[in-house]
Formats: C-alpha cells, sequence, structure tokens
C-alpha cells in the first residue's frame, strides 16, 4: 500500500484499476453501474431541456407583439404550463441527480450507490414521465394547461367531458416523477451515510456531497406532500373525490399548501448541489483553499433545515392572515443568512487567488453573480407590501428564472465542462465553451432582466396578448430568449465532437482535489479496486495538509 496525496499540485496516479465502460449500447441497457446512470440522466435530461427550450421560444415568438396572433391561446396555455413543467421535472432535477448519481460514489470512496437496482429503476422512470407529458399533447384537448403548479379549480376544469385528458395524464406523470425521486433520496442518503471509505468524517466529504446531502434530506420530508396532493388531484378529476372541489365542498386552498410545502423547498433541492458545485470550481481554478469549509457545509443544512418553514410565502394573497404573513415573511427572510455565507466564503476564496479563467470558472462566476442578483429580488419578494404588489406579474417570472436558468443551468453547465474530461476520457474545446458561456450570459440577462421592469409596471404572466406600452420590454427579453435558444448550438457542437475525437484527457486535467481525480478518466467500472482509507484533512478545504488515502501498488 502506498499514500497518495491529493494536492492542487500533483498528478495522481493514472493507472486504471480495471477498464472502463466503453460500449455505447450500455448506456440504453438496465445498467446498475452509478457512472452509466448518471450519463443515462444526464443526456436524457438535456435532451428534454431542448424540448422545454422551443415551447420557451415559441412564447417569446408569441410575445414580440401585443396581439395573440402567432398561435391559438390554448396552445399557448399548453405551452407555458408544459415548458415549466419540462424544465423542472425533467430537466434540472434529473441533470442534478445525474451529476450525483456520477460522482457522489466516487467523492467518498464507493465502489457503487447502496442500492444499485433501486438506482437504475430510479432512473427509468424519468423516460416514462416524458413519455406521458409528451403524449398529453396527443390526447383530445391537448397538453395540461393549468400551469406547473396546476391550482385548482382551473385544473379540475375538463372540458372535453374525456376521462384521458392532459390534465390526468399531467398528474399521473408528477406522481411517477414524485416516486422516483423519493427512491433516490433514499439511495442518496443510505450511500452517504453508511458508505463512506474508512477515515472519511462528515467533516472530509466533499461540499458536492454535503449539498446532495442536504437537497436529498428536504426531498425525503417534503416531496411525499407533492405526490400525495397530485393523487388527491387526480381522485377528484377521475373517480370524483372532494379533496380539492369547492363545489362539492373541498377546499382549493390546501392543495396550495400539498404544493408550495414541497415545491419552494424544491428550489433549495435544486440549487443546493449548484451552490456546491460553486464550491467545488472555485478552489480550483482560483488556487486557493476554499474559506471557511466547516461554515460552508453546515450551511447547507441550515439551509434544508430552514426550507421547510417558507412555503407560506407563496400564498400572501391566497387569505392568508396577517400574523401568518408576518411569520412566514421572517422565515423567509431567515435563508438569506446561510446563503449569504456561502456567497462571503466564495467571493473570499477569489480574491486575491491566482485566476484561471477557463470555460468551468466562467459559467461559475456567471452564475454567482446572476444569483446575487436573484438573492436580492427574492429578498424583496419575501416582503409582504412588495409581494402582493407584484404578485402574478413578470416581477416574479424575472425572479424565478434568475434562480433557475441563470444560477442552476449555469452552475450545470459549469459542471459539465470541469468533469467533462473525467466523464468522457477526452478533452472539450475551450473556444467554443467560451462562445457557449458568452452567447448564454448575455442572452439569459437580455431575456429576463427586462421582465423585472415589466412585473413594476403591471403586466400579468401566463398571458398571451398584453397592452402595447409593455410591447419594448417584451421585445427586448424575446430577443434574448432566441440569442439564449442559439447559445446551446455551440454546446452541442462542441461535446459530440469532443466526445467523439477529442483530445484524450489525462486523469486529471485541472489539477483538483478530491478521490474521483485519483483514478483514469473515464474512471473504472467499480471505481477502486480496493477502498481508500482517509488519513488526514482534505487539501483546500480550510486545512494546509494534503487528504492522503491509502490506495494500492
Amino acid at each position: 500500500m502506498t499514500n497518495v496525496p491529493i494536492e492542487g499540485i500533483l498528478l495522481p496516479n493514472e493507472k486504471p484499476n480495471h477498464e472502463s465502460p466503453s460500449n455505447w449500447k450500455e448506456y440504453f441497457s438496465f445498467s446498475t453501474d452509478h457512472k452509466v446512470i448518471g450519463i443515462q440522466y444526464l443526456v436524457t435530461s438535456f435532451f428534454f431541456f431542448l424540448v422545454g427550450g422551443i415551447f420557451a421560444m415559441v412564447m417569446r415568438g408569441e410575445l414580440m407583439t401585443p396581439e395573440s396572433d402567432l398561435v391559438d391561446r390554448t396552445v399557448y396555455n399548453g405551452m407555458f404550463t408544459m415548458h415549466g413543467t419540462v424544465m423542472l421535472f425533467l430537466w434540472t432535477f434529473p441533470s442534478l441527480v445525474g451529476f450525483a448519481n456520477y460522482l457522489v460514489p466516487l467523492m467518498i470512496g464507493a465502489r457503487d450507490m447502496a442500492f444499485p437496482r433501486l438506482n437504475a429503476v430510479a432512473f427509468w422512470m424519468v423516460p416514462v414521465v416524458g413519455i406521458l407529458m409528451m403524449g398529453s399533447f396527443f390526447v383530445p384537448g391537448g397538453p395540461a394547461q393549468a400551469g406547473w403548479w396546476s391550482y385548482p379549480p382551473v385544473s379540475l376544469q375538463n372540458p372535453t367531458g374525456n376521462l384521458i385528458n392532459g390534465q390526468v395524464i399531467w398528474l399521473l406523470a408528477v406522481a411517477i416523477s414524485g416516486v422516483s425521486s423519493i427512491m433516490g433520496a433514499v439511495n442518496f442518503v443510505t450511500t452517504i451515510v453508511k458508505m463512506r471509505a474508512p477515515g472519511m468524517g462528515f467533516f472530509r466529504m466533499p461540499l458536492f456531497v454535503w449539498g446532495v446531502f442536504s437537497a436529498q434530506i428536504i426531498q425525503l420530508f417534503g416531496l411525499p406532500a407533492l405526490t400525495a396532493g397530485a393523487v388527491m388531484l387526480l381522485l377528484d378529476l377521475t373517480v370524483g373525490t372532494a379533496f380539492f372541489d369547492p363545489a362539492k365542498g373541498g377546499n382549493p386552498v390546501m392543495f396550495q399548501h400539498y404544493f408550495w410545502f414541497y415545491s419552494h423547498p424544491a428550489v433549495y433541492v435544486i440549487i443546493l448541489p449548484v451552490f456546491a458545485i460553486f464550491s467545488e470550481i472555485f478552489p480550483v481554478y482560483s488556487r486557493k483553499p476554499l474559506f471557511g469549509y466547516k461554515v460552508v457545509a453546515i450551511s447547507s443544512i441550515l439551509i434544508a433545515a430552514v426550507s421547510g418553514i417558507v412555503w407560506v410565502h407563496h400564498m400572501y394573497v391566497s387569505g392568508t392572515s396577517g400574523l401568518m404573513r408576518l411569520i412566514f415573511m421572517l422565515t423567509t427572510m431567515c435563508v438569506s443568512v446561510p446563503t449569504g455565507i456561502k456567497v462571503f466564503a466564495w467571493v473570499a476564496t477569489i480574491w486575491g487567488g491566482k485566476l484561471r479563467l477557463n470555460t468551468p470558472m466562467l459559467f461559475a462566476l456567471g452564475g454567482l453573480i446572476m444569483f446575487v442578483f436573484a438573492g436580492i429580488t427574492g429578498i424583496m419578494l419575501s416582503s409582504v407590501p412588495v409581494d402582493v404588489h407584484v404578485n402574478n406579474t413578470y416581477f416574479v417570472v424575472g425572479h424565478f428564472h434568475y434562480v433557475l436558468y441563470g444560477t442552476v443551468t449555469m452552475g450545470l453547465f459549469a459542471a459539465i465542462y470541469h468533469w467533462f474530461p473525467k466523464m468522457t476520457g477526452r478533452m472539450y474545446s475551450e473556444s467554443w465553451g467560451k462562445i457557449h458561456f458568452w452567447l448564454a450570459f448575455i442572452g439569459t440577462n437580455l431575456n429576463f432582466l427586462p421582465m423585472h421592469p415589466l412585473g413594476l409596471q403591471g403586466m400579468l404572466r401566463r398571458v398571451a396578448s398584453y397592452a402595447p406600452e409593455y410591447q419594448f420590454w417584451n421585445v427586448i427579453a424575446s430577443l434574448g430568449g432566441f440569442l439564449l435558444g442559439m447559445s446551446t448550438l455551440p454546446f452541442i457542437f462542441n461535446m459530440v465532437i469532443s466526445w467523439m475525437q477529442g483530445e484524450k484527457a489525462p486523469a486529471n486535467p485541472w489539477r483538483a482535489i478530491g478521490l474521483e481525480w485519483l483514478v483514469s478518466s473515464p474512471p473504472p467500472v467499480e471505481n477502486f479496486e480496493e477502498i481508500p482509507i482517509i488519513i488526514s484533512e482534505p487539501y483546500g478545504y480550510g486545512k494546509s495538509e494534503p487528504l492522503t488515502a491509502n490506495l494500492p501498488e
């Protein structure tokens, strides 16, 4: 046995333990290898990202003019419902689960996930959800049109009179997605708690693992509420129960509680791993240890804890009492404290560092800049007077997209570029990567920044036509949306060509830290021939010594 230090200035042993998976057919099989499943998640979710993006560009085309003159209003309603649903349930959640699948076992020194078959089943439920969603376009009446939140009584309307309609299929798909995510959460929490390499205590875990762990705890506690609400609404639509139907004595506001009890914490489910991606990337490309490792790790748990007591701030105008408004305004503002800790740590890490502005660093910096802006508008929306004024306007849409695209998707692209050599064994083109970044960064701000003045002026969201005085900002937003859509083309070109014929990557091209960089690129099937033994603190995470692991000769 030999001690191999993990340092930013040393390359790890590149000798693979055994062969890596290389047959492309394996990615279409019921594989139980966590790395294959991770790539299956990433590729599948990116396909649906493109589908959701097409819906968005059609909507932005409609909003170029005040009149509804591009698509029928019912088609528009179906598209904004499916855009939000696809981007959340089929892009952000599965893509982050894909990264977690690929990286967590490698980062904690495990050979695979705790329950490999359950892991595979959870993935194969995702294409089923996608097929159901897309199939809803072809049933009488088209897809669901009540928005991605599907509030009753609007979602209980059934103008076609058919038992099988778009809303029923939507609810069935959401319920299946919920079951898949709960299965994944059980798997991740078990893996992280029980399968860490000897010597890897909780405060020796990489921060990406902390982010995934915190997010999946939220899934375990919050997701059953949304899944139950979807099933209850499905029963109202199909067998005539009256959980939420006011015509039969049901309470439609109760569905909002079921929905937001999970769907606000869901924002942290998808952003906590992205925060952790930033925490992994900034030290590597700044050539500095991360500032305040333990505080940053604990802040993830604090965000997860506070996320369970903020949901009512989405319901200020749903008959919520003044006292409840005050309580949830304060709890929502409290989330900014652990989040601000993370931002401070990232800035302190970058400050004075020897920055390497490679593509992953550019996307991480861009995501950080846009998250700070999203955080400012988020604090504004937590305030009752501001939220009541801009409720149901484009101000909320702009804020939400700065979080979901400006932060989460930019963070995902940073992660894809950073770990692309590890996953594929190939290097990507930096030139094309930087073209992708600048198109995406400019397009994101052109698209979503104009939504804030639109909302402050009173333009309602979810409308296909609007007053002429709103046209200027809508044209700017639409041009930004088209540019954002075009930015995906150099990314696709870069990834496909690089994966097929890019320069071969060394095991650690970035001189990064972490156990995943100790193995070959791509990693062997079971990651480690012998499970490593962690015998010192992780270099770069607040200590001066390198992380050292006992590995075979």
